[in-house]
């Protein structure tokens, strides 16, 4: 089309320019004095020629125009190509980054989810009910653990072979993405340099992170079997401590008077006691043993302040004066009675009542001389009181004791002696309607009670010394997290520098022509840079989730370790972001699920619960920057001059882009063009960056793309 624009001008050139002749009536000389501005303007308007002109010259400068935008077009495509290659070495980079952090996300929050499960079944060790699945859950989060101690060390080694091959693994990706750029005239060769070369991460914290859980395992199975016979020594004690309830207060407080005796209710029957003096209880569980023994000295008092006579024959006197001196010993006795614990011991004394005359001789009753005596027909006789007849009607000689006159004769009106006294208490211990029969049921259960509670009390010492014993094996043990995690700066965290260059090229022959010679570009070179920058925009938790979904899948609903903590460790996993906060809150409700336990054990179990809660929160582990890493352009200076770097300066970086020999391919032999050692230590496209052990066998393979590492975990993620 050009080319038939240019002829239709010549052919108008020659017709209205060369054959133009001036007016006939004009001289010759004023013709051509005016020839030159006359060709140009006539009669105030601009000539054919003077168009001509014009468009001659626009057709030069748009072809000039033409060509030098083509030739600045192929040199900033030769920067387009360096820009693509920094970008996609940085993103090398950016992936390994996000795989690095998945693992260490994995790895301590499947430790974390170990001994979650560790330390809620070591409390269900000690909560009445939760003993089945406690042994379980303990086993398991043992297993968790050394789950976690395979998958750390193997991810140590995959990460450190990783990162040796990732200077390679950046310049491969660069020129694959340079080589992209190329078209059908114009070939482009580059790479891209990581800066710095070398790694300065530190996998100590896992490689020797293996924590050991042989001292958990014998403090928890020591503390299940003490814990098992506190259990039986607290059920005994349950038993016995019942067995004096029914003595003291086993009536129902609604039924009728005699309804079901015992010691509330014959006090109720045969005093007018108040309620405060007198209380019921309707279980052994709110009921203590010092309920009873203050009922009987309140019962005593009672008794003896309000002792008559049921009549006013002598006999009826007699057996009064016996009741009196039978309540004045059992309240002084009863008061002298105690039952005291003082959180090691129990310790009681209850005084045995004499039931009949033999048991009386064993008494003050029968020793002690409160008893008036007369001499009468030249004979001494034992009175109960001065009021005898017989007394009255002899001679005063003194007080004796029944001992004194035991085996001799009586006064013939009172009969009073050593059977007097023991005939008061022995109707109300025979049967069910006497005060003292209940309360001697009492003491024989207290007795037991005691004996059981002191058993109860030494084991429940045992108990708790296994459960610190654990408690501290648990704490040693999980301070094995609470250490600094793996630091994370690879090869190339400072940025990369990428080189591209493209051979001579001609311009066109459509843009050639004969307003403008053809035009041809040497070599062409370009230097870019790119870094990493956080992703603010990015949620931190959709990789990790991701991540733990796809991993539960693969899983394949695995029944043992991963069955059962499936949902605790990607708790976990996915609040890694703030893996402190998640873990207290976490270990909070699995021990509050447990529900709460009672007595001792109960008591224990809210202490080590407690316990294992606070040296979870102890780990003090920070929150952890989990933003996304994206490449983006930068000047190529600020990485040329970045600490590390193994280019001096940019006149350096210029003479190395020279030295790129044009249509290679190969990325070491380009780095070694650069004089930039690399080394090709993985081969093939799929990497097994990290194996999480399955029980029974088998794993689940964490791979990375070694292609392109874009996506970061492969075939696990």
């Amino acid at each position: 089309m050009i080319r038939g624009l240019l002829h239709g001008i010549k052919r108008f050139w020659s017709r209205r320019v060369l054959t133009h002749r001036p007016s006939c009536h004009r001289k010759r000389g004023g013709f051509m004095g005016r020839a030159g501005v006359d060709l140009f303007i006539e009669d105030g308007a601009y000539t054919t020629l003077s168009s001509a002109v014009v468009i001659l010259v626009v057709l030069t400068l748009l072809f000039s125009s033409t060509a030098a935008i083509w030739s600045m077009s192929r040199a900033g495509d030769t920067q387009v190509a360096a820009d693509s290659g920094a970008l996609a070495g940085a993103n090398v980079v950016s992936s390994y980054h996000t795989a690095a952090t998945v693992v260490d996300a994995s790895i301590l929050s499947l430790g974390l989810a170990g001994f979650a499960t560790i330390g809620t079944g070591l409390v269900a060790i000690l909560i009445p009910g939760a003993e089945p699945v406690a042994g379980n859950m303990v086993d398991t989060g043992i297993e968790i653990i050394k789950t976690r101690n395979k998958f750390a060390k193997s991810a140590s080694e995959g990460l450190q072979k990783i990162e040796t091959a990732l200077p390679y693994l950046i310049a491969a990706r660069a020129t694959q993405a340079v080589s992209a750029q190329d078209t059908d005239s114009v070939t482009y060769t580059g790479t891209a340099l990581a800066v710095p070369r070398t790694s300065e991460s530190d996998f100590v914290a896992l490689e020797g992170s293996e924590i050991s859980t042989d001292a958990i395992k014998d403090a928890s199975e020591d503390l299940e079997r003490a814990a098992e016979e506190l259990q039986k020594a607290s059920e005994e004690t349950a038993k016995a401590k019942e067995r004096a309830w029914l003595a003291d207060c086993g009536g129902s407080d609604k039924g009728s008077v005699g309804s079901c005796s015992c010691m509330w209710e014959r006090a109720k029957s045969l005093t007018d006691l108040s309620g405060v003096q007198n209380p019921h209880y309707a279980s052994s569980v709110t009921w203590e043993p010092q309920v009873a023994l203050d009922r009987a000295k309140d019962y005593y008092h009672w008794r003896l302040t309000n002792e008559k006579p049921h009549g006013s024959s002598v006999e009826m006197r007699a057996e009064s004066a016996a009741r009196k001196a039978f309540y004045t010993y059992a309240s002084a006795e009863v008061d002298r009675a105690y039952i005291t614990e003082n959180g090691d011991r129990v310790s009681s004394y209850i005084p045995l009542l004499p039931r009949n005359s033999d048991e009386v001789r064993a008494t003050e009753l029968y020793t002690d001389a409160v008893w008036p005596t007369s001499v009468n027909d030249d004979k001494a006789y034992l009175h109960y009181g001065t009021t005898c007849p017989n007394y009255k009607k002899g001679t005063p000689s003194g007080f004796a004791s029944v001992a004194d006159y035991d085996g001799q004769d009586k006064c013939s009106k009172c009969h009073f002696g050593v059977s007097s006294l023991g005939a008061v208490a022995a109707p109300s211990t025979s049967i069910e309607n006497g005060f003292e029969y209940h309360f001697d049921k009492f003491k024989d259960a207290l007795e037991g009670y005691v004996e059981c509670r002191n058993k109860e009390l030494e084991l429940e010492r045992q108990t708790e010394d296994e459960t610190d014993r654990a408690s501290n094996a648990f704490d040693q043990a999980i301070k094995a997290l609470s250490g600094e995690r793996p630091r994370i700066a690879p090869p190339g965290r400072n940025g990369v520098v990428a080189f591209a260059v493209s051979g001579a090229i001609s311009s066109p022959d459509e843009l050639n022509s004969s307003f403008n010679t053809a035009v041809r570009l040497g070599d062409r070179g370009a230097i870019s840079a790119a870094v990493l920058a956080p992703d603010e925009a990015t949620a931190q938790n959709n990789v990790l989730s991701r991540f733990f979904s796809t991993l539960k899948e693969r899983s394949g609903g695995v029944a043992g370790v991963l069955d059962g903590v499936m949902d605790v460790w990607g708790r976990l996993l996915v609040g890694y972001g703030d893996i402190q906060g998640s873990a207290d809150e976490l270990m909070d409700e699995m021990i509050k699920g447990l529900g709460g336990g009672s007595g001792a054990l109960g008591s224990i179990a809210s202490w080590l619960g407690d316990t294992v809660s606070a040296s979870v929160a102890a780990l003090g582990l920070e929150p952890c920057d989990l933003r996304l890493r994206k490449p983006v352009l930068t000047d190529s200076a600020n990485v040329i001059k970045s600490p590390g770097s193994d280019i001096a300066g940019l006149s350096q970086a210029q003479d190395k882009l020279r030295s790129i020999p044009l249509g290679v391919t190969d990325p070491k032999a380009l780095c070694e063009a650069l004089e930039y050692q690399v080394e090709r230590t993985i081969s093939g496209t799929v990497f097994t960056l990290a194996e999480i052990p399955l029980p029974g066998g088998g794993s689940i393979p964490l791979t990375v793309d070694v292609a392109t590492l874009v996506g970061a975990l492969g075939g696990g993620s």
